[in-house]
């Protein structure tokens, strides 16, 4: 019996929409990740792109357990001696609640080619309107 190794032409889009509001941030990304990666499907294979698409929306109401607001730090540095940046989770949900999920989502998919294709394919939104009503997706609930 052979493999089967999906092609180009055997991939189909699918679109995902979930609802972040009262949502844990860590717990959200794992599914999100799952999804994007799409270990649901029968066809997984580690090194394609399923080609599934999720949207995010109310990614302004998204909730953290414990004292992660004030403690968890993300961090940038462009190189040069000193300039290392850091903001805490609560400034950041502030300034762009949008990219904690993203980077949530992006530390949980592979650091290669595939996973900065699979980024590509994540919409998050901090409110409740989105454009992608023309993809059909499916409103699911994790």
């Amino acid at each position: 019996m052979k493999s089967f190794y999906p092609k180009k032409g055997d991939i189909r889009e699918t679109w995902y929409e979930t609802d972040a509001k009262d949502q844990i941030l860590g717990r959200l990304a794992t599914k999100v990740a799952s999804l994007l990666r799409g270990k649901e499907k029968v066809t997984f294979t580690s090194a394609v792109n399923p080609m599934v698409k999720v949207v995010i929306t109310n990614a302004d109401k998204l909730k953290v357990t414990g004292s992660k607001l004030h403690d968890k730090k993300y961090y940038r540095h462009s190189g040069h001696l000193g300039n290392l940046k850091t903001i805490t989770l609560e400034k950041l949900l502030l300034k762009k609640p949008t990219e904690a999920i993203s980077r949530a989502v992006a530390g949980m998919l592979p650091k290669n080619r595939l996973g900065r294709a699979l980024m590509k394919n994540l919409y998050v939104y901090s409110d409740g309107e989105h454009p992608h009503g023309g993809g059909q997706p499916k409103n699911i609930k994790l």
